[in-house]
């Protein structure tokens, strides 16, 4: 089983502008990026998306989504928030499990675009964000099971979050590190229960030990005091034969 990694790092581009920010060496992510990865991926295999993008093209975000989630239908896909997964970059961090470090960052918003025209070239682009807003925000929806008006509104105020506030929305699975930092407590039945230390249960072994060697000796005294009680036997006996 191979184990394959992908990095959505910079901008969110469309394929046709990749060239452009390589020339200039800019960190950035087209389809064709995640999908030349995921062509080397055969069933079993497992792949690690490591995510720190501003965000980018909305239809990019899209795309990646869709082929990491694809890819999720078949394979072990984690997703790992390392640094910032802002605007389309949150779109394709909800396509399968995810993880976010503590000091990450994620951030939702409304689509944004321009146009020039008279009004109704206006109030129509205002139609097509509305409805782009609705299309996007299907992946926070599918990813927590939030309702589509509390995803629009979580949105439509541009909102910040922090690692915990994302796992406390369903936004993300766990945060990367927390259970090693803490100390795994066993589950129990109720509050009234509770475990020994292991203070106690070493002070109890002990006395254990030490009431095994005391009853040890108390059983060596009783075999030496029949021991002799038997020599004592036979030399009465000895002399009465003698006699």
């Amino acid at each position: 089983m191979a184990k394959h990694r992908i990095d959505i790092r910079g901008a969110m581009i469309p394929n046709s502008y990749k060239w452009y920010y390589d020339w200039f060496e800019e960190d950035s992510t087209c389809p064709r990026d995640v999908s030349n990865i995921l062509s080397m991926v055969n069933p079993g295999d497992e792949v690690e998306v490591y995510i720190n993008s501003p965000g980018g093209v909305i239809d990019v975000g899209s795309e990646i989504y869709t082929l990491l989630r694809e890819a999720a239908e078949k394979n072990q896909v984690k997703i790992y928030i390392t640094g910032e997964a802002c605007s389309a970059a949150s779109v394709a961090a909800c396509a399968a499990y995810s993880e976010m470090s503590p000091t990450a960052l994620m951030m939702v918003h409304c689509v944004s675009s321009g146009v020039r025209g008279n009004h109704s070239d206006m109030e129509h682009m205002a139609e097509v964000l509305r409805t782009a807003d609705r299309a996007m925000c299907r992946a926070y929806i599918e990813k927590t099971g939030m309702s589509e008006q509390e995803a629009l509104e979580m949105m439509e105020h541009e909102t910040w979050l922090t690692a915990q506030q994302a796992k406390e929305r369903g936004l993300v699975d766990r945060i990367m590190f927390e259970e090693q930092e803490k100390e795994k407590i066993p589950l129990v039945a109720g509050s009234i229960f509770k475990l020994p230390t292991i203070e106690q249960m070493e002070r109890v072994k002990a006395f254990i030990d030490e009431k095994a060697k005391t009853e040890q000796k108390i059983l060596n005294c009783r075999l030496a005091f029949l021991k002799l009680s038997q020599r004592k036997r036979e030399n009465t006996d000895f002399l009465k034969t003698c006699c």
